[in-house]
């Protein structure tokens, strides 16, 4: 897949692992030593930008039977890779703390980092409605790859991991990119290059569901029933598993020749006055469980008189947008101006600046007044704009007060809605509403409806023990039945063995490139040096709730101390608090579980790397 937008931005040094491990310098390749040496950097690189324990490189060199000398080695490589950075001008990319190194690299300066950027690019249009941008991002996302990754390395159990990590979401991106572009019509680009894929995934139901698309839209009927047929004779045979429903019902609808055409983009709505108004919304998933009682609370939330600001809160992959997107699709009649949509943070997980949401809200709400970079007069033209329309505002994933409170009408017959991690206690006249994790029966459900319902009836009570380990959180829940529903041979028993030690229980929950540690890692990144302290110390605790004499206990101070520290960390959104009035000595306090299975993780790391 070469020729589409492919030209990467001019750098000093490139390096590569989605292929074999390289580095050039001025388009010549550099050497990169021995293979021990490249092992080191190959984790390094794979975990760019993170802290990477020098117990996890000793394991990644040597497995379960380092040397004594294993860390003076390990300095060697370290010192050795630093002379080779130094050399083509980057030495300074290298840093030493906490017991691990990092190597800090910009997206341009690492194929892996580009194809994450252009996978991201490529979803955001998708949800945007964007088919022809999602198409030609994940198709530049694609040519960055020259082979399986690390494809020189997978000797190293571990690096074998990282690679077929990789591996798998190379393959979710194409899958994506076929979609769209079967979208724009283009059946017979997919149908071209997706035969090697299947053949060498043949397991894989929704690679072969696009293949049996093109197949049929290109008139080539007996070929696409020859894929499934393919694909139901190797799921016999290997797995002693008959075709997924969905894909059933997609061999049968051609049978039947009543394939259907993706569904038409939804028209714009128009607002008072005869501004068009674009009402997008991101994809939903079709699993939604749940959220009963929270719907009902912000149903009564939103009828009230004088322009309602809800904020949305709940820690991290409790599901605060997919709540808030279901409830602005399930209430969209009752805002005939239109229902916006404006992500706070851009792809980087930063906080997105004033012209660039303004221009977006130009861009929705069809304003031609020219760019404004002034707040106030921004914000002035858009509560203007808002003022004699009855819309609704969603404003996703919000860092602080200040970045909302431009975008606040001050009355009307408009809605605002906010989701964020922190509790925005400071922003004037909104309430708030907490979205807890699943009930148990919820969470099941949730999981049943991905992995199949047969699957986890025959095996309740591994079902049991995956959703405990995911705390009933919806992102590890979803993430448990992707990893489930892409490794169908995998046992239910065996994956809630992995869940169940909490060294690696965070590692488990990836499927493609969702990861669970990904979202977690940007809540801890969010925090403020002090929380981050704060919460490395609660972490210590047995369990993740506790008392405030406990927390007293950890935290070194009197118990007065200790009520403001935990009620900060509240309302940053990194502690669960009391659900009813209680004195602060009688309350228990709760750091939610994934925060608590990655603190736990990090300081099992620190003092193993303390040790070596």
């Amino acid at each position: 897949m070469q020729g589409l937008d492919s030209t990467p931005e001019p750098v000093a040094f490139r390096f590569s692992v989605l292929g074999p491990l390289s580095l050039e310098a001025g388009g010549t390749p550099v050497p990169l030593g021995p293979l021990k040496q490249r092992l080191v950097l190959a984790l390094l690189l794979c975990r760019a930008n993170s802290i990477v324990s020098t117990e996890r490189l000793t394991e990644t060199v040597w497995g379960d039977h380092p040397p004594r000398s294993a860390r003076k080695n390990l300095q060697v490589y370290v010192a050795a890779l630093r002379k080779i950075l130094n050399a083509v001008s980057a030495g300074d990319r290298f840093e030493h703390a906490l017991g691990g190194y990092s190597l800090r690299l910009a997206p341009g300066e690492l194929d892996l980092l580009r194809f994450q950027q252009s996978v991201r690019a490529g979803r955001t249009a998708v949800a945007a409605g964007s088919t022809a941008a999602a198409a030609r991002h994940l198709r530049r996302a694609l040519e960055l790859w020259q082979g399986p990754a690390l494809a020189d390395l997978r000797a190293s159990e571990i690096l074998a991991a990282e690679a077929e990590h990789y591996d798998a979401r190379y393959l979710h991106a194409y899958e994506d990119w076929a979609e769209a572009e079967l979208a724009l019509g283009n059946a017979a680009g997919v149908a071209e290059n997706i035969g090697v894929l299947t053949e060498r995934f043949p397991h894989r139901e929704r690679l072969r569901a696009v293949q049996m698309r093109a197949l049929y839209r290109l008139g080539r009927q007996s070929e696409g029933f020859a894929a499934y047929e393919s694909l139901r004779q190797s799921l016999a045979s290997d797995l002693g598993l008959q075709p997924s429903p969905l894909l059933q019902n997609l061999f049968r609808s051609m049978l039947a020749g009543e394939e259907a055409a993706p569904p038409p983009s939804a028209a714009p709505a128009t607002a008072a006055g005869g501004t068009a108004v674009r009402s997008v919304l991101p994809h939903l998933p079709h699993d939604f469980v749940g959220r009963e009682q929270q719907s009902a609370q912000l149903t009564r939330m939103l009828e009230r008189e004088g322009a309602p600001v809800v904020v949305i809160t709940g820690p991290v992959g409790v599901g605060k947008t997919t709540f808030a997107v279901h409830s602005a699709r399930k209430l969209a009649d009752r805002w005939p101006g239109g229902v916006l949509f404006v992500r706070m943070r851009g792809e980087d997980g930063r906080p997105r600046t004033w012209p660039d949401v303004l221009a977006e809200l130009d861009r929705l709400t069809g304003c031609t007044d020219g760019a404004v970079t002034d707040p106030h007069v921004g914000a002035a033209r858009w509560q203007a704009w808002f003022a004699d329309r009855r819309a609704l505002l969603v404003l996703d994933d919000a860092v602080d007060e200040a970045s909302v409170r431009p975008l606040v009408p001050g009355g009307g017959k408009c809605a605002v809605l906010v989701t964020s991690r922190s509790r925005l206690a400071g922003l004037e006249a909104a309430r708030q509403l907490d979205v807890p994790a699943l009930a148990p029966d919820q969470a099941r459900t949730l999981l049943a409806r991905i992995i199949g319902e047969e699957r986890a009836d025959a095996d309740p009570a591994s079902v049991e023990r995956i959703v405990a380990a995911t705390g009933c959180v919806p992102l590890a829940v979803r993430v448990s039945g992707l990893k489930l529903s892409a490794l169908r041979y995998l046992p239910l028993r065996e994956f809630a063995a992995r869940l169940a030690d909490p060294a690696t229980r965070l590692g488990e929950l990836t499927a493609g490139d969702v990861a669970v540690r990904s979202a977690v890692e940007a809540a801890w990144r969010d925090l403020a040096d002090e929380h981050r302290t704060v919460l490395r110390r609660l972490g210590s605790l047995p369990a993740p709730v506790f008392t405030l004499r406990d927390a007293a206990g950890v935290l070194g101070c009197g118990d007065d101390a200790a009520c403001r520290l935990l009620e900060s960390l509240i309302d940053a959104g990194a502690l669960q608090s009391p659900d009813r009035e209680v004195t602060s000595h009688a309350a228990l306090y709760e750091i939610p579980l994934l925060a608590y299975a990655f603190l736990r993780e990090t300081a099992l790391a620190e003092r193993g790397a303390a040790a070596v």
